[in-house]
């Protein structure tokens, strides 16, 4: 989770919305890294858990990432959640819940919906520290 918070701060100094993920291949090494990046990047779907999972389907040359694990500092949104199933990631483990948006566990249960493909959900890593992360930023936009 040390190096999602990292992201999601290089996030923050890009004035992105600070979350960030890493996806982790089946033996725990880095895969890919990054932040949320739909400002900057012109894009409503580049989300930290999109740029992940695009870098990663890049380098192993194949859209399907099965064995991995996403760490992300905010529960993944519906769009994210879906785009985790058809790349087959094993679990996703996050720090911080969304109750507007996430998909994981908060709006929706991603595990109660008949899919091809489950995902294991480990939640509350460092939460504080994750939702610190995000209060921080808003209370600073509502200034």
């Amino acid at each position: 989770m040390g190096l999602a918070i990292a992201q999601a701060r290089l996030g923050e100094q890009a004035h992105e919305v600070p979350i960030g993920a890493v996806l982790l291949d089946p033996s725990g090494a880095v895969l890919a890294s990054g932040f949320n990046q739909p400002i900057s990047a012109n894009d409503p779907t580049a989300h930290a858990e999109i740029v992940v999972l695009r870098e990663a389907s890049k380098q192993a040359g194949n859209y399907r990432l099965p064995g991995t694990t996403l760490v992300v500092t905010v529960e993944p949104c519906l769009m994210c959640a879906g785009a985790l199933v058809n790349a087959r990631v094993a679990r996703v483990v996050y720090g911080a819940r969304e109750p507007k948006w996430g998909a994981m566990e908060s709006l929706l249960r991603l595990e109660t919906l008949s899919l091809n493909h489950h995902i294991e959900v480990i939640s509350g890593v460092r939460e504080k520290e994750c939702g610190d992360l995000m209060r921080a930023f808003f209370r600073t936009r509502r200034e």
